[in-house]
């Protein structure tokens, strides 16, 4: 900021001076001294836009959106036209957990003024997080046009045009990002994603030079060595793609070890707890909902892919909606989930279902069901009699070798801590078959069991039963699931826009290298 800096119109340099030495104090947390800096400001010119702006950043720095946002509610009543103070609001609701009142504030921070970058990117990012991958592409297109050696940029707008299917066009976005940064593990784990173009000989190269600088940072490490897997295993070499899996997940467990048995006694007391609940007082709430659960990579982006393809059904992927509700009421009790449950009422768990029907309202915009496809929602199944006692749920199994294989193999968008490891592996895949199958025995007419094996052998019974297991009716197009132009927003991504095809096990080419999860699975060696 100086002087010339038209947000300095109005103030003497002695207040000038203040609002640098407020805005250096922001960024040194120092919150005491901005806050007396400001207040000075203020004192004199109390609707001064810029030290209105300061003082809501240190607000939102000293977690406390709500000051925020009234502070930043009172700047815009006199300087309604500040695009940066409606962008400071976007943040502000955002942080708030406003998801909606964020994306207003950037979108008219961006109508004031287009050549906003940072509201381009936070609008395109939050049409991200909601599912909404055109609107997403078009804010990222601008905040790259603008600002286009922002890594980030780059990287999310590959993503989404991941979801959208356009997979040349995010490879370019990928590249352009590995120009601006060789090492980006984000642009790595983009391309290797796109599971139907192979990486290059020169991509080889360019994962093992990278690999080899010193001082790299342990997410782009982690984020190479699965890319470089990927690429070995494409290429007929199991061998090296094990060691290059191996090295991947054995960093990753270093920085976040995962305690088997505190899955373990969360499972115990799950059904424990959920054994007697409450009739429901609305039987139906929540028919609308069908959940998609069981472990990562056993095909549920495929059965998901399949139900979207009905004209009755919006595919909705995952959502974090129905873990969010659990914990807020964990909060508002000051309890850890499951240990409220018995003491939930059928009124709490209705408020709690229609909590959660009000959070994905937005999915039935068009069709009247839609689909939760979050794996981990199988730690919840044993609420939902309670909670939406009318919701569907299709758990999805796969070979189990080929499911564990697949996970520990698979660089996430948020990598799950259990996959790194192959006996945390087969602890995880026991736990989940364990509650669900106490689950599906409690509530069998709700919860249904489909074999991705089975699926693929015989599609077209396959697909009718799933159908008929969720109340649909039988339409042609579900026969079809490769000719959805959804955006699909998982690992899966370009898998599931080909046709359906039977030879998607990759097990059996690694041979005895694999014997130590094998046994882990209980399984007998190769």
């Amino acid at each position: 900021m100086s002087a010339a800096n038209p947000r300095m119109a109005g103030l003497g340099a002695a207040d000038i001076e203040r609002l640098h030495a407020a805005a250096r104090a922001i960024r040194d947390r120092q919150p005491a001294l901005a806050d007396r800096l400001l207040g000075e400001v203020l004192a004199a010119h109390p609707a001064h836009a810029e030290a209105l702006r300061l003082r809501a950043i240190g607000q939102l720095h000293g977690r406390r959106p709500d000051l925020a946002i009234a502070t930043l509610g009172d700047a815009l009543r006199t300087h309604p036209g500040d695009a940066l103070l409606h962008c400071e609001l976007g943040n502000a609701c955002n942080a708030s957990g406003d998801q909606a009142a964020a994306i207003a504030a950037w979108r008219e921070a961006v109508r004031l003024d287009p050549a906003q970058a940072v509201a381009w990117f936070n609008l395109g990012r939050a049409h991200q997080l909601r599912g909404e991958t055109a609107e997403a592409i078009d804010a990222l297109t601008h905040a790259r046009a603008l600002a286009p050696e922002v890594l980030p940029a780059a990287i999310l707008l590959g993503d989404a045009l991941v979801h959208s299917g356009d997979f040349d066009a995010a490879q370019a976005q990928y590249r352009d990002a590995l120009r601006l940064h060789p090492g980006c593990g984000d642009a790595w784990r983009g391309l290797a994603n796109i599971k139907t173009r192979p990486l290059t000989d020169a991509d080889a190269d360019a994962l093992r030079a990278q690999l080899a600088r010193p001082g790299i940072a342990d997410a782009d490490a982690i984020a190479m060595g699965h890319a470089l897997g990927k690429l070995e295993e494409d290429r007929g070499q199991p061998a090296r793609a094990f060691a290059a899996f191996v090295a991947a997940n054995a960093r990753q467990r270093r920085l976040a070890p995962y305690r088997l048995d505190a899955l373990e006694g969360y499972v115990a007391q799950a059904l424990a707890t959920t054994e007697r609940l409450p009739p429901p007082q609305d039987p139906t709430l929540g028919r609308e909902a069908i959940f998609i659960v069981g472990m990562p990579r056993s095909g549920s982006t495929l059965f998901e892919q399949v139900l979207a393809a009905h004209p009755q059904v919006e595919g909705g992927s995952e959502l974090q909606d129905l873990g969010i509700v659990v914990q807020q009421e964990s909060r508002r009790r000051n309890q850890t989930y499951p240990h409220w449950i018995a003491e939930a009422t059928a009124a709490d768990w209705h408020r709690l279902g229609a909590d959660y029907l009000a959070r994905t309202a937005r999915w039935r915009g068009r069709r009247p069901r839609f689909t939760d496809k979050l794996p981990e929602n199988w730690k919840h199944v044993g609420i939902l009699r309670a909670m939406l006692p009318g919701a569907t749920v299709i758990e999805t199994r796969r070979d189990p070798l080929e499911t564990a294989w697949s996970c520990f193999k698979q660089q996430f968008y948020v990598q799950p801590h259990f996959a790194c490891d192959f006996a945390d592996l087969a602890g995880y895949l026991r736990a989940c078959e364990r509650a669900m199958a106490a689950w599906r025995a409690r509530d069998p007419a709700r919860i249904r069991l489909h074999a991705y094996e089975d699926l693929l052998a015989d599609p077209a019974q396959g697909i009718r039963r799933l159908l008929d297991d969720c109340g649909l009716d039988f339409d042609a197009a579900c026969l079809a699931p490769h000719a959805g132009t959804r955006s699909v927003r998982t690992a899966s991504a370009a898998q599931v826009r080909e046709p359906l095809r039977g030879d998607t096990a990759r097990t059996a080419a690694y041979g005895p290298l694999l014997d130590p999860l094998r046994t882990a699975l209980g399984l007998p060696p190769a």
